[in-house]
């Protein structure tokens, strides 16, 4: 399980329930990009874009939590 984050939200990855689907990519690629290392920049975008984007994963291996 992978873990990015900052002040707002943390973003968990997990690469053995992702199906490479691309739903993420292809809805906010600012920020999930696979040729950027790393490949989650979760200060690309709002919090409530990522959170909209994250409920298109079709395998549940992206996940974030909000910080309040």
């Amino acid at each position: 399980m992978q873990e990015f984050k900052n002040d707002k939200v943390t973003v968990r990855y997990d690469e053995k329930v992702c199906i490479h689907a691309g739903k993420c990519v292809q809805g906010l690629p600012r920020v999930f990009n696979p040729n950027q290392n790393p490949w989650i920049n979760v200060d690309g975008s709002d919090v409530a874009a990522i959170k909209q984007t994250i409920k298109m994963c079709p395998s549940g291996a992206l996940t974030m939590e909000e910080r309040k």
